[in-house]
């Protein structure tokens, strides 16, 4: 535990001026650069195993906490945090450094982004690897949210998190650690919260996941007090947003070379559709550089922290043949 302590305390912190806001990065390493994008509910914290291991082989390693999360400031309005937003401010971050491309890494909402970054920026991605989450492409005809309920009913868990104000009451009836542990722990057996109930409401297990510790939990968990869930549930309150946005780009292929993983047990990869589409060509027909595609059995959604050392290894893999 001591000397995983000590390496954590190389990794350093920074704050940058980016798009309008402050954001907080943490970094460590030298050579090509690895910029890592987290998910929900996470933080830049969610990469730790990853930026030790691949800074140790020759990578400068970046991993920012996202607007609205940690020590990154947090707009109230979810209107500004559509993908152009987000892009915005990686775009700035990576200006502010001096760096002009990057091997860029998302996970789930950090996924998301990844792929709308790769979208509008191209020229700033050496190449692509995705966790949990595919690229959709942009359907015209109906708005992401609209589309999203029309396959999988009112009570998804997505739609919970629409209301502002909502969900953030429902979690603050909980501890905060307590809740941690029930999002990590049950999150791909979350899909329905039933209104009238609300997540709080629900019984499911609230123990600690193998691939965490209680220090990891509490990380988290006063990072989110301090913070609030706001700016983290915003992102799901701007799909739509990012939808409208977003119409110029309908049709257009991701041409950077990408590789996506995901486990089999991921609440992403059982959503109607999401297998097929992933194994049976649209992806690739989508992103035509897709080169490849690892299904870990077994695994659920925060496959970087469940599977630290495979994923590190996988991006390795990937990213040094560029």
């Amino acid at each position: 535990m001591r000397d995983e302590r000590s390496k954590m305390e190389k990794i350093e912190h920074t704050t940058v001026p980016t798009n309008g806001i402050n954001m907080h990065i943490a970094s460590i390493g030298t050579g090509p650069v690895i910029l890592f994008l987290h998910g929900f509910p996470e933080l830049w914290y969610s990469w730790r195993n990853q930026l030790l291991s691949l800074s140790s082989l020759g990578y400068r390693c970046i991993a920012p906490d996202l607007r609205g999360h940690g020590d990154t400031d947090a707009p109230p309005s979810s209107a500004t945090y559509s993908g152009i937003h987000i892009a915005g401010d990686l775009v700035g971050l990576l200006d502010h450094l001096g760096i002009d491309q990057v091997f860029l890494v998302g996970h789930d909402w950090g996924a998301m982004m990844a792929w709308n970054f790769c979208w509008f920026r191209p020229d700033r991605v050496k190449a692509l690897v995705t966790l949990s989450v595919p690229f959709f492409p942009r359907n015209p005809t109906i708005k992401f949210v609209d589309g999203l309920r029309a396959s999988l009913g009112d009570d998804y868990y997505f739609f919970w998190f629409q209301e502002p104000g909502v969900a953030e009451e429902d979690f603050a009836r909980m501890d905060t650690a307590i809740l941690m542990k029930k999002l990590f722990s049950a999150f791909d057996d979350l899909r329905f919260i039933p209104k009238d109930i609300g997540f709080s409401g629900l019984q499911i297990s609230n123990t600690l996941p193998s691939s965490l510790t209680e220090e990891d939990i509490n990380y988290y968990a006063n990072k989110f007090d301090q913070k609030g869930f706001t700016g983290a549930l915003n992102y799901y309150r701007a799909a739509d947003l990012t939808w409208e946005l977003t119409a110029p780009w309908t049709g257009l292929q991701i041409k950077v070379p990408s590789k996506f993983i995901v486990g089999d047990q991921d609440i992403v990869y059982k959503m109607p559709g999401v297998k097929e589409y992933v194994l049976n060509g649209g992806f690739k027909k989508d992103v035509p550089n897709l080169q490849d595609v690892v299904v870990m059995e077994g695994v659920g959604h925060f496959i970087n922290q469940e599977k630290t050392q495979e994923i590190s290894t996988h991006i390795y893999d990937f990213i040094k043949k560029f």
